[in-house]
C-alpha cells in the first residue's frame, strides 16, 4: 500500500462511514417517490446502492483498531470529506427526471450540504417530493455536520480562533461532557428538538405536514431551501415569517449553550458575550430597516417591523429564506442587507458567515491596538468573554478575516470573466463564501435563480461555498506542498 493512503487510513474509514449515512437517507425520498408513483425513486435507489456499496468497502478496507486523528489526517478528513459527500449527494439530482447537468447537480448538493441554499431548480411548486425531500435532508444533515465540525474538528485544527471555542465548550474542568461523542449525541438531541418544535410551528400556522417538514429542516439547518419558488413569501403569512424569525435565531446560538443550560449548568445562554452581542446586532439592524421602511417607504410600521427582522435575521443567520425582493426597498435597505451578508451567527451553530466571536475578538485586538498608539507603556491584555486572548488566538482570527476578503475578491473576479455584471459577480461571491443563499441583482436577487449561470460560474460558487464552509484555511493547508512532505 501507497504510503501516503496507508496513513490515511482512519480518514478513509470515516469518509465510508459518512458514505453509509448518506446512503441511508437516500432511502428516505426513494420511498416518498415510490409511495407517490413518481420514477425518481430508481435514481435515488441506484445512487442509494452505489454509495453504500463504496461505503461500506472502504470502511472493511481501512478498518483498524483505536482508530485515532493526528493533526495532518484532521485536516485532511474535513476537507475530503465535505468534497467527497457532494459528490455523493449530486448523484441522484443527476440521475433524476429533473436531468440536472453535473455542475448544475453539484451546486445544488454543495449549496445544500453547505446549507448555503442558492438553487438552481425552477418550478419547485410542481417538484416531486423526492427532490424536496433530498434538498431538505441535504441541509439538515450539513447542519449537524456542521455543528460537529465547529466543536470537534476546529477547535483541534485551531483554525480561526476556534482553539478558544474549544476552551470555553469543551474544557473537561466544566465536565460538560466526559467524551466529544457524548456532546455530540446530546447536541443531535437539541438539534432534533427544535426541528420538532419548528415543523409543530409551522403546521398549527397553517403549512400542510409535508411543508412544515421540510421548511423545519431547512429552518433550523439555517439552509432556507423550500418547498417553493416564491420561498417563504409563497405562504403569505406573519405568523409563519415570525416563527421562521424564532427558530433562525434559536438556531444561530452555540448549541453547547443550549446543553450546559438543560444539564447541570443552569445558566441562561443570554449571559454568553457572543449571544448578546449577536442579539444587539440583530436588534439595532431590525430597528434601522424598520425605521427606513416607515419613513422612507410609507409601510404600515407593524408590517415594516415584520419586513425588516425577517429579511435582517435570514441574512445575519445566512438562512436565506426571502419574502420580498429586498432589492427594491431603497439604497439604505440593500446597502445594509450586503453588508449583513458577511456577519453570520454564532460560532458552534449552523450560520455560516464571520461569526459573532470572530467580530468581537477582531473589534478587541483593534480597540487595544489603538490604546497602545496613543498610551505605548500601558499594559493591556486583550480579552474575550471575561478571558485573556494568547496572541494565537488574536492572530488566527484576523488571518481568518484576510482570508475570507481575498477568497471573496478572487471569486468575483472570477465570476466577472464569464461575464457576470459587477452586482451579481460581487453579490454572487460574498453569498458564496458566507453561505447565504440570495445575491443582488435581478439574476441571482432574493426575486431570482442561480440557474442562468454558466457551469464555470457554478463551479467556482461551488468551490466557494466549500471555502466558506470549511474556514479556508483548512484548504489552503491541505494545498500546500509543506502539508505532504514527511
Amino acid at each position: 500500500m501507497h504510503p501516503i493512503i496507508d496513513r490515511s487510513r482512519p480518514v478513509l474509514f470515516v469518509i465510508g462511514l459518512l458514505l453509509a449515512i448518506l446512503s441511508l437517507a437516500e432511502a428516505v425520498p426513494a420511498a416518498a417517490d415510490a409511495m407517490a408513483g413518481n420514477n425518481d425513486w430508481k435514481a435515488f435507489a441506484e445512487s442509494s446502492a452505489m454509495t453504500l456499496f463504496i461505503g461500506v468497502s472502504l470502511c472493511l478496507s481501512t478498518y483498524a483498531r483505536g482508530i485515532r486523528l493526528n493533526l495532518r489526517q484532521g485536516f485532511q478528513l474535513t476537507v475530503a470529506s465535505w468534497v467527497v459527500l457532494s459528490i455523493f449527494a449530486a448523484l441522484p439530482l443527476e440521475l433524476s427526471d429533473a436531468h440536472l447537468s453535473l455542475s448544475d447537480a453539484v451546486f445544488e448538493a454543495v449549496s445544500g450540504l453547505t446549507t448555503t441554499g442558492s438553487t438552481v431548480l425552477v418550478g419547485l411548486d410542481n417538484m416531486p417530493p423526492g427532490i424536496l425531500i433530498w434538498r431538505a435532508l441535504l441541509q439538515w444533515l450539513g447542519g449537524i455536520g456542521i455543528i460537529a465540525m465547529a466543536v470537534i474538528l476546529l477547535p483541534f485544527l485551531q483554525i480561526g480562533g476556534m482553539q478558544l471555542f474549544r476552551m470555553e465548550s469543551s474544557d473537561q474542568s466544566e465536565k460538560i461532557m466526559p467524551r466529544s461523542a457524548h456532546l455530540i449525541a446530546a447536541i443531535l438531541g437539541v438539534y432534533a428538538t427544535l426541528t420538532l418544535f419548528a415543523g409543530l410551528a409551522y403546521w398549527e400556522a397553517g403549512m400542510t405536514g409535508f411543508e412544515a417538514t421540510i421548511h423545519a429542516m431547512t429552518t433550523v439547518s439555517t439552509g432556507g431551501y423550500s418547498t417553493s419558488d416564491g420561498s417563504l413569501g409563497h405562504f403569505n403569512s406573519e405568523l409563519i415569517d415570525w416563527i421562521a424569525i424564532l427558530f433562525m435565531i434559536a438556531a444561530s446560538i452555540p448549541f453547547v449553550l443550549y446543553v450546559r443550560m438543560l444539564g447541570r449548568r443552569h445558566v441562561p445562554f443570554w449571559r454568553d458575550s457572543q449571544v448578546r452581542f449577536f442579539l444587539s446586532l440583530l436588534a439595532a439592524a431590525t430597528l434601522s430597516l424598520t425605521f427606513w421602511l416607515w419613513l422612507h417607504n410609507h409601510q404600515p410600521l407593524g408590517h415594516a417591523l415584520t419586513m425588516a427582522a425577517f429579511n435582517v435575521v435570514s441574512v445575519v443567520t445566512t438562512t436565506g429564506y426571502a419574502t420580498e425582493d429586498y432589492g427594491t426597498w431603497g439604497a439604505f435597505a440593500v446597502m445594509l442587507l450586503f453588508l449583513l451578508t458577511a456577519l453570520g451567527g454564532c460560532t458552534g451553530s449552523t450560520s455560516g458567515g464571520l461569526k459573532a466571536m470572530r467580530l468581537q475578538i477582531a473589534w478587541a485586538a483593534i480597540r487595544d491596538q489603538m490604546i497602545r498608539i496613543v498610551q505605548p507603556r500601558r499594559i493591556l491584555v486583550t480579552n474575550y468573554n471575561g478571558r485573556p486572548l494568547g496572541a494565537g488566538v488574536i492572530g488566527s482570527v484576523l488571518i481568518l478575516f484576510l482570508a475570507f476578503v481575498t477568497t471573496v475578491v478572487v471569486l468575483a473576479l472570477g465570476l466577472a470573466l464569464t461575464g457576470l455584471d459587477p452586482v451579481t459577480s460581487i453579490s454572487g461571491a460574498l453569498t458564496a463564501v458566507a453561505n447565504v443563499g440570495p445575491g443582488l441583482g435581478p439574476v441571482i436577487g432574493p426575486a431570482g435563480n442561480f440557474a442562468p449561470l454558466s457551469d464555470a460560474a457554478e463551479w467556482m460558487m461551488s468551490g466557494g461555498m466549500l471555502m466558506g464552509r470549511l474556514e479556508f484555511l483548512t484548504v489552503l493547508v491541505v494545498f500546500s506542498p509543506e502539508f505532504w512532505l514527511d
